[in-house]
């Protein structure tokens, strides 16, 4: 009886054609991690519903600010970013760039035609403690 189920299992997650095939929301998570570890990302900008749904789901979404197109070898990433003021945006867009590729295509097996980064503004908050005071 178990020999049946597992070769119900393996006929059911292998394609008539043997291929793998990996879900754009998996790479955009991929890609996700990768640009949260950059030094002066701020954030990522995404759309207001997946601001929502953040906020109510209490969860961090990884994926937000990414799109992804995956193709059966290849792939294509945009990475929309809030940088933090002051810092090199040249310097920021290469990081990603080259940080997003080898983790997606170390992980997946992909090809990384392109990684685009659109830097949609520049948090200019500063803590309370750090601005200069006059005395």
């Amino acid at each position: 009886m178990e020999n049946e189920n597992l070769e119900n299992i393996k006929e059911e997650s292998i394609n008539e054609d043997n291929t793998i095939r990996i879900a754009d929301d998996v790479v955009a998570v991929i890609a996700g991690v990768a640009v949260s570890e950059i030094p002066g990302v701020y954030g990522m900008a995404g759309s207001f519903a997946g601001g929502i749904t953040e906020v109510l789901s209490g969860k961090k979404n990884l994926s937000k600010g990414i799109k992804v197109e995956v193709g059966e070898k290849d792939t294509k990433i945009d990475v929309n970013i809030i940088v933090e003021y002051g810092t090199r945006i040249p310097d920021i867009a290469y990081e990603i760039q080259n940080r997003v590729k080898k983790a997606v295509e170390n992980m997946t097996g992909l090809k990384v035609l392109e990684v685009n980064v659109h830097v949609q503004g520049v948090n200019t908050e500063f803590d309370k403690d750090t601005k200069k005071t006059e005395d």
